[in-house]
């Protein structure tokens, strides 16, 4: 991994741990709104997307919303190799490793991904081309090679996090859009 994503990770981290519970949760009810009422996302039949954690933008909101439409919600399920199984969610979340939340029934395997209409993702920051920045696992890259090209990838961020550039590495897979607060959809020129 490289000094300048390591350093810029930190950076983005701790400015993170510095928001405040109001304005995640204002950022949340903000970023859930934006993407309810966005048009892939309202014909999708299923959506894949994440639990958040810690000081990124909140998903709780979006989730509830997203079963209340009907949607098939799938979420990532950490697997021992870092790479993500998947399984339905179906309000149960139920605690994992590393401070994850995650649901509790059958697995549908690695490649469940590949059958959602719209993705979502989580990170850290997003370049103008969009490049995504993520923690550094890994787990997400891996689970985009597998979505296939066309199919909306949409990171949720908060507004000074879209960069005009990050550091990045050949396996580093780019988003199609990425969804702020208050710019709403920021779509990047299609590469997937």
């Amino acid at each position: 991994m490289s000094e300048a994503k390591t350093a810029l990770r930190d950076q983005l981290l701790t400015a993170r741990n510095r928001r405040s519970l109001l304005e995640i949760g204002e950022a949340a009810r903000a970023i859930s709104g934006h993407l309810l009422a966005h048009g892939p996302v309202r014909r999708a039949a299923t959506v894949a997307a994440y639990v958040s954690v810690g000081g990124e933008p909140g998903t709780g909101a979006l989730l509830d919303g997203l079963r209340a439409a009907g949607k098939r919600v799938i979420l990532p399920v950490l697997r021992p190799d870092h790479d993500l199984d998947w399984a339905v969610h179906d309000g149960d979340l139920r605690p994992a490793g590393r401070g994850l939340l995650e649901p509790a029934g059958p697995r549908l395997g690695v490649d469940a991904v590949a059958g959602a209409d719209v993705v979502l993702v989580p990170g850290l920051a997003v370049a103008a081309d969009g490049v995504r920045l993520g923690r550094g696992g890994g787990s997400y890259d891996r689970a985009l090679a597998r979505v296939p090209a066309g199919t909306p990838v949409l990171v949720l961020l908060y507004d000074d996090e879209l960069l005009p550039g990050v550091p990045h590495e050949p396996h580093d897979l780019p988003v199609t859009a990425a969804v702020t607060p208050s710019a709403g959809l920021t779509p990047f020129a299609p590469s997937r």
